[in-house]
């Protein structure tokens, strides 16, 4: 369910070709939502992504962190400022391993500065339970 209809034709184009990009691609991840600096995205559980027994490797778990964090600081952005971008730093703290379930994260922008845009993220289980698996912060740059 996404709010695309209020972004920018250009970034919801992006939003759209998002998950069929290479990295994204290769991980199966799913735009649940998009809104003005928010992004919810979900990661379906897969034995290829696991680093051992029925856990979510922690490398897949940072790379969505940084893939949804990224696509909030995008959700937000003019386009008239630029559209290259990298992310400048990301900090991962694994709450919990992610066992044999999809995983959800939810990021937001904190603050967005003239090229660096500040983002929150948080990843939980795709069960009842939302039993949390790891949270972090970002800093993206769209120049």
């Amino acid at each position: 369910m996404s709010e695309n209809s209020t972004l920018a034709p250009q970034i919801a184009a992006l939003i759209e070709m998002f998950p069929g990009i290479g990295f994204q691609k290769v991980l199966g991840i799913e735009v649940v939502e998009t809104a003005i600096d928010r992004a919810v995205v979900r990661l379906p559980h897969r034995m290829e992504l696991c680093g051992g027994g029925n856990a979510l490797h922690g490398g897949v778990i940072s790379s969505l962190l940084d893939l949804t964090g990224a696509l909030a600081a995008w959700s937000g952005h003019d386009i008239a400022r630029g559209m290259k971008a990298s992310t400048v730093t990301l900090t991962v703290n694994f709450v919990g391993a992610a066992m044999g379930a999809a995983i959800v994260a939810t990021g937001a922008v904190r603050r967005r500065g003239k090229e660096l845009i500040f983002c929150d993220v948080e990843i939980v289980e795709d069960t009842e339970a939302r039993r949390l698996v790891a949270t972090g912060s970002m800093i993206y740059r769209i120049v």
